[in-house]
């Protein structure tokens, strides 16, 4: 059962968080997840947790509203037999240790995409600015416009597909370049489109010293190579390999 709050902390009814407002959060999140919400919502880092903008296996993304306009909060799920994937990018990475209990390997999990994106927006990568980070919770900037998500790159029709592929490579040169990560899932799926791409779903992203990492890449440069050759971009995956490693482009 979620704490007791003070009537002076006590967050209005419409700006609860969904549990008694929500069916989906009510059915997949824990009293735990719903005490995290609450803290968010009392310590004013959001005002009210909106709706669901994406959900998949590991994670649901909602948007909610803070003082400023609008955050993602990205929600990994306890319940859930996707982490067992955990180990190939826990396992190597000298930024993290494996734990013993699932409950603790979502929340490194969590920790691992906000200190991937905090990384990379550091050095000026084209992702959400990370905000807050509690147990299995990551609350980030919203990409959108008026509150309305931006489509995933996989979605959409590019009026320019060369210049969109041009950017995102270097992007991702970026990423391997200066902020020593390799997304390790980077795909069309994972990729914003908001006038230009943003690049989503850190929680796997790796070290550049992790042993696999280079293989992580190259799977990166078949996927980017793949989805731009579909849009009759002439690309293949040594280039997007090559400019990614020499950061001198497509």
């Amino acid at each position: 059962m979620a704490r007791r709050l003070s009537k002076r902390k006590r967050p209005r009814l419409e700006d609860k968080p969904q549990k008694e407002r929500n069916p989906i959060a009510h059915r997949v999140f824990d009293d735990k997840t719903i005490d995290v919400l609450l803290h968010l919502l009392n310590n004013g880092v959001i005002s009210s947790l909106d709706y669901p903008v994406s959900s998949g296996k590991e994670s649901i993304v909602f948007r909610a509203t803070t003082p400023e306009g609008f955050a993602a909060v990205k929600i990994f799920k306890y319940e859930t037999s996707a982490f067992r994937r955990f180990a190939e990018y826990l396992e190597g990475d000298p930024r993290f240790t494996m734990k013993p209990t699932l409950r603790a390997r979502v929340q490194v999990w969590a920790k691992k995409e906000f200190l991937n994106l905090k990384t990379c927006h550091g050095v000026g990568v084209r992702v959400p600015e990370p905000f807050a980070v509690r147990e299995n919770v990551v609350v980030m900037e919203f990409i959108g416009e008026n509150g309305v998500a931006a489509p995933r790159l996989e979605a959409i029709t590019l009026e320019d597909p060369q210049a969109v592929a041009e950017d995102l490579v270097f992007q991702a040169s970026k990423v391997y370049r200066e902020a020593r990560i390799v997304h390790a899932d980077l795909s069309s799926f994972n990729v914003l489109f908001a006038e230009k791409p943003v690049i989503i779903d850190w929680a796997q992203g790796v070290s550049v010293r992790h042993p696999r990492a280079e293989e992580f890449l190259e799977r990166d440069a078949r996927n980017v190579a793949a989805f731009f050759s579909r849009q009759k971009v002439d690309v293949d995956s040594n280039a997007v390999l090559s400019a990614i490693r020499d950061g001198q482009g497509l």
